[in-house]
């Protein structure tokens, strides 16, 4: 038997997520522990959910940390290992013709909630971090802190829809609406941009005549209760493997992907 995997995770909300994995852990179904949940909001019912099965909490408050930094632009209360050249290269949150002063801005402001983040976060070491509802997106300042190896990327996130269909916040919303005859749930590994990073695994579910948004809800969170899990394990066991594919279209243009294999299990 391996080390149990040290799970860390990120919330902003109810943490229903949080609470799938965790309880997988307890029952073993995860070879793993949580060994911290972090908020970027205070009022995250899922901080009260984790301090009642013992783990660790904190908050960073982003929209604190951000309305101090607008009110008051100082760059001398960035981090000292802040590149905003590096960061702005890397990001493909937005396009090239966004102003590039909100562009600035806007990844200062991550830069000073996420060395916040890495901060608190460092007092329990971690070989996983979950996303389990985190409404933020995470910049390549703190990414790059945290996916120290290429080959072994450790920020997983859950998203709401089949991506890469409907990226964004309200991927159960924008199913619904569009009037798809089937719905489901992602886990991915994160990148630089918006739920564009390798997917590790999918569930569908039918959408009929009779559902309502509401339940279109219900059979996606039932779904990811189960996948969300099922993926951590199997990186517990090693057997998530990102792999670089090259793609030729039939324009003849060169497209480069990393998609994550998985491997067979030892069993």
């Amino acid at each position: 038997m391996t080390q149990p995997l040290r799970i860390g995770a990120l919330i902003s909300g109810t943490g229903s997520n949080l609470e799938a994995i965790a309880s997988a852990c307890e029952t073993g179904q995860v070879n793993g522990r949580m060994v911290f949940a972090g908020a970027d909001n205070p009022a995250a019912k899922g901080l009260e959910k984790a301090q009642k099965r013992g783990i660790p909490t904190f908050v960073t408050d982003y929209a604190k940390i951000i309305r101090a930094f607008k009110q008051n632009p100082d760059p001398e209360v960035l981090p000292d290992d802040y590149d905003d050249g590096d960061i702005i290269k890397k990001q493909s949150l937005f396009p090239e013709d966004r102003d590039p002063q909100k562009t600035a801005v806007y990844f200062a402001t991550r830069a000073m909630a996420e060395a916040e983040l890495l901060s608190r976060m460092s007092a329990w070491p971690f070989d996983l971090l979950v996303l389990a509802g985190f409404m933020r997106n995470l910049s390549p300042y703190f990414i790059d802190r945290v996916n120290t190896d290429a080959f072994r990327p450790r920020i997983m996130n859950i998203h709401p829809a089949l991506l890469p269909a409907f990226a964004g916040t309200d991927g159960y919303g924008d199913t619904y609406r569009y009037g798809c005859k089937v719905g489901g749930c992602t886990v991915h590994f994160i990148d630089y941009g918006e739920d564009t990073g390798p997917i590790v695994g999918q569930r569908a579910f039918a959408i009929t005549a009779t559902d309502t948004l509401e339940s279109v809800k219900k059979k996606g969170l039932a779904l990811e209760w189960e996948l969300y899990p099922e993926c951590i394990q199997r990186f517990a066991e090693n057997r998530l493997i990102p792999v670089k594919k090259t793609y030729t279209r039939k324009n003849g243009s060169i497209r480069q992907r990393t998609i994550v294999q998985i491997a067979q299990s030892l069993d």
